[in-house]
């Protein structure tokens, strides 16, 4: 085949890959938001899609969904151009994702989203689609301190600091930026955000009164140390923790 995204497939390949045992599905769950003053708003959704890609190609005949674009964004609609969905829009959206692809004899199907604020939902509408479709497969990496822990892992393995690595557009995200899409990041307003403690007490305050409540330029960590060399390595280690978690799954 040519390519394993189904978006850029026909019916007719899409339905011979099927009958070929193509039967996992990987669909990237992104957002369009504000991510600092030197990332694009369509961050999360561009390393989303080059995460569910690069999974998809380590697992046995898999192919990738397209991915969602918006997700639940509430917390940084301070910041122009931020676009967010209501909780039970994007759950109605998985599910009537889920409920088309599961008319095509796809067995597995697996969300893999990339913004912090699509992980409790997606948790639910997959818990349900669970009870609806039970001889199916239908999961989610949807643990959102367990993935930011390992996003702050994999950049002390590189001299970063928890801090400086951040949640939101640090230097992490920042480096993933500059591995797969440089020309959209403007390393002239580089600037570091908040650099205090991260954890759940954290995100909850964000979920509920928004990111200025811990920084004004909307950036969690200090993207000033990142490089193109950083995020190649940062992809790699990614895709392989989560290429190990999707097999659990399925």
């Amino acid at each position: 085949m040519k390519t394993i995204k189904t978006e850029d497939m026909n019916w007719l390949d899409i339905k011979q890959a099927i009958e070929e045992g193509y039967h996992t599905i990987v669909i990237g769950v992104g957002s369009i938001e504000q991510h600092g003053p030197y990332l694009p708003t369509k961050t999360d959704t561009v390393i989303g899609e080059v995460i569910a890609q690069k999974v998809a190609e380590k697992l046995d005949k898999a192919l990738v969904g397209p991915t969602i674009r918006f997700g639940c964004s509430e917390h940084h609609l301070a910041f122009p151009g931020t676009i967010s969905l209501k909780f039970s829009t994007l759950k109605a959206l998985v599910i009537d994702y889920v409920d088309s692809l599961v008319r095509h004899d796809f067995k597995n199907i697996i969300f893999l989203p990339s913004h912090g604020g699509n992980f409790k939902i997606l948790a639910e509408a997959i818990t349900e689609l669970q009870a609806k479709y039970p001889e199916k497969k239908i999961a989610g990496y949807t643990e959102l301190y367990d993935y930011v822990d390992f996003i702050s892992k994999i950049s002390t393995e590189s001299g970063i600091t928890k801090e400086e690595s951040g949640a939101h557009a640090g230097e992490n995200e920042t480096s993933l930026m500059l591995a797969i899409e440089r020309d959209l990041v403007i390393t002239e307003r580089f600037e570091p955000g908040y650099l205090g403690e991260f954890g759940e007490k954290q995100g909850d305050l964000i979920f509920k009164k928004g990111i200025k409540e811990l920084t004004n330029n909307g950036v969690l960590g200090d993207p000033t140390k990142a490089t193109k060399e950083n995020g190649e390595i940062y992809l790699e280690k990614f895709v392989d923790y989560l290429t190990s978690k999707v097999k659990e799954m399925i």
